[in-house]
Formats: C-alpha cells, sequence, structure tokens
C-alpha cells in the first residue's frame, strides 16, 4: 500500500480533495432490504466525525429517501463537520411505483429538473459532484455533461463527474468540460477497468470513486454460504450471488481470509486496502450501514500491505476468477463501460 494512505486525496487534475474513504449511502434507503433510519443517520455522524468528507448518493435511492436522510444527517450534524462535507449525487434513473427501473434520462431539461429537486430535498445550494448514473442511449453524453457544465456556471455544481462509462465516453465528455471523477465498480474480483478504462482516466487526469469495493458484501468475510437475503434485496437477483457462482466465490473469499488472518486483519479491510493500493488517484467508497461497519472499513486505512502481502491477495483472488457477472443481464446492458 502507499505509504500516504490516510492523506487526502485528490479526485482528478480539477476536482476537490477529499478523505481517502468516501460513505456510500445508497444501503440505507434502498435495494438492501429494511435499514435502520437512526443508526444510518449515526453512521453519517461518527464518518464525518472521522474525517470523511465524501456522501455519495442517488436521486432515485429510495425516490428521494436517501438524499432526505442526507439532509436530516447533515441538519444534526455538529457545524464543523457538516461544513467539511461533500455531497456527490447520481441522477437520470426512471423508477416505477413498484420500485423498477425503466431506463435513464439525460436530456438537458431533464438534468436541470432532476438538479432542482435534488437541491431541494438535501437541503443545500450546490451539489459538489453531478452525475448521470447511466449514459442515457438515446441523448449524447456531450448534451448531457454540457447541461452539466452549464449548472456549474450557474453555482449550483461544482464539479461534473461520470459514472459506469467506457473509455470512448470518457474521452468525447471530458472534450466538452473538465471531469473530477468516474464512478465506476472496481474491487479484487470486479477489475475490468484496469484494461482500458482505468489508464484513459489517468491519461486525462480523472480520478476514479470506486464502489462495490467489497461487491455489495460478497468479499466482507461476513457473507455465509447459508444466508438468506431479507424482501427487497437485490443481491437476490444478483448472479454472483446465486447458486454454484456463490459458492465459487465465497471460496475466494475463504481464501482471501487466510491472507488477512496471517495479518491479523480483516477480510473486509484487506479488501479496501488492496483497491487503495491501486493509486492515490483512486477512492474507495464503502457502503456500510452501520458504525460498527465503518469503523471496521476506516481501520482499512492503517494496513499496510507490502509487495509480499499483495502478491499473496493476487494469488487468492486472482483477475477474472469472479463466477458470474455483477449485474442482471437486463442492467448490465445499461452499462456504457462493459460496450
Amino acid at each position: 500500500m502507499t505509504k500516504n494512505a490516510n492523506s487526502p486525496r485528490t479526485l482528478g487534475t480539477t476536482g476537490p480533495s477529499v478523505h481517502p474513504l468516501g460513505l456510500g449511502c445508497m444501503g440505507m434507503s434502498a435495494l438492501y432490504g429494511e435499514a435502520d433510519r437512526a443508526e444510518s443517520i449515526a453512521t453519517v455522524h461518527a464518518a464525518l466525525d472521522a474525517g470523511v468528507t465524501l456522501l455519495d448518493t442517488g436521486d432515485f435511492y429510495g425516490m428521494g429517501h436517501n438524499e432526505l436522510l442526507i439532509n436530516e444527517a447533515l441538519r444534526t450534524a455538529p457545524a464543523a463537520t457538516r461544513d467539511r462535507a461533500l455531497t456527490s449525487v447520481k441522477f437520470g434513473a426512471l423508477r416505477t411505483v413498484e420500485g423498477g427501473f425503466t431506463g435513464y434520462d439525460g436530456r438537458p431539461a431533464a438534468v436541470k429538473n432532476f438538479l432542482a429537486y435534488s437541491l431541494q430535498r438535501l437541503g443545500r445550494d450546490h451539489i459538489d459532484i453531478y452525475r448521470i448514473a447511466r449514459v442515457d442511449p438515446d441523448v449524447p453524453i456531450e448534451e448531457t455533461v454540457g447541461a452539466i457544465a452549464e449548472a456549474v456556471q450557474a453555482g449550483h455544481v461544482r464539479h461534473i463527474g461520470l459514472s459506469e462509462v467506457g473509455a470512448d465516453t470518457l474521452r468525447r465528455a471530458a472534450a466538452v468540460a473538465p471531469i473530477a471523477d468516474l464512478q465506476i465498480e472496481y474491487s479484487l474480483i470486479s477489475r475490468g477497468i484496469e484494461e482500458e478504462i482505468l489508464p484513459t482516466a489517468r491519461e486525462l487526469g480523472i480520478g476514479i470513486t470506486a464502489y462495490g469495493v467489497l461487491s455489495r458484501g460478497l468479499i466482507s468475510g461476513h457473507f455465509g454460504r447459508d444466508r438468506s437475503l431479507a424482501p427487497g434485496d437485490f443481491r437476490g437477483m444478483s448472479p454472483r450471488f446465486q447458486g454454484d457462482n456463490l459458492h465459487r466465490n465465497l471460496d475466494l473469499v475463504d481464501a482471501l481470509r487466510k491472507v488477512a488472518e496471517g495479518k491479523g486483519v480483516s477480510v473486509a479491510q484487506t479488501a479496501i486496502a488492496w483497491v487503495l493500493s491501486r493509486g492515490e488517484d483512486i477512492v474507495p467508497l464503502v457502503g456500510a450501514r452501520s458504525r460498527v461497519r465503518l469503523e471496521e472499513a476506516l481501520g482499512a486505512l492503517d494496513v499496510d500491505l507490502t509487495p509480499a502481502d499483495l502478491a499473496a491477495i493476487e494469488a487468492a483472488v486472482p483477475a477474472g476468477a469472479a463466477s458470474g457477472d455483477r449485474y442482471p443481464a437486463a442492467q448490465m446492458a445499461h452499462l456504457d463501460s462493459e460496450h
């Protein structure tokens, strides 16, 4: 690991300086079953107290619920920590009353509409990083990014981000306006960005905010082979959590556990520390829903991975070893990063 794991990291050449770990807030509102509101707010407070600055959300997480939750957490936090908080918001996903996804809307008029509602729900006069969650195939990325750039000029947005885009789209977007970061899945078992996307981002001076660093809990060391998922937990439809795929993936976790135990740290800390080690332009987002899990994740900052440790981790979980896609087929089709 880099010796500066606890030092702030800058999102690209134009983005803000942030704590080396960000807090992904999605699970506090949606997709993992019921969440404890009081514990969620306490977790946000604990993250801010620990120096975490980047809070990541989406306007479609719980159909606005997550933004309102962050609003409450920030309103009730001490001013000193509240003023350091930076909001990263994804927009564009179209939902149904039943919770389904029906597509994405990246039209400039829609960008301005989504932004107005997010600012109101968050109770803020600006969003620090604003990004469309998935590329709208019917709208050129230049138009979507151009609309966010107008919001930057108006003072409603500080920085432009992207999410799950491929190298070509990254170049097209960066030609329109400065891009602070690309938010994309990156973990020991999701390493697809290493071939083309990550080098392109680095060439363009664009940072990476890595989500899914524990693969939705799969490689956290806390997911048992016989665990039953709660109603509404989207992992029940995730290929990596199904049947033989799950057991093969947990075999990888067992191998990783041996490395972690040899260092006297947890599996989750090892997995997070590995992502931290991939470069100081990468900021892992940890989806902690409780103070206990947050504390464990923060402990990854103190894990020193030697070259021998990194080799052992790579041997335990080789690149491409995961079984199953990271999303169901219908959602994979929306990923520009996979095309």
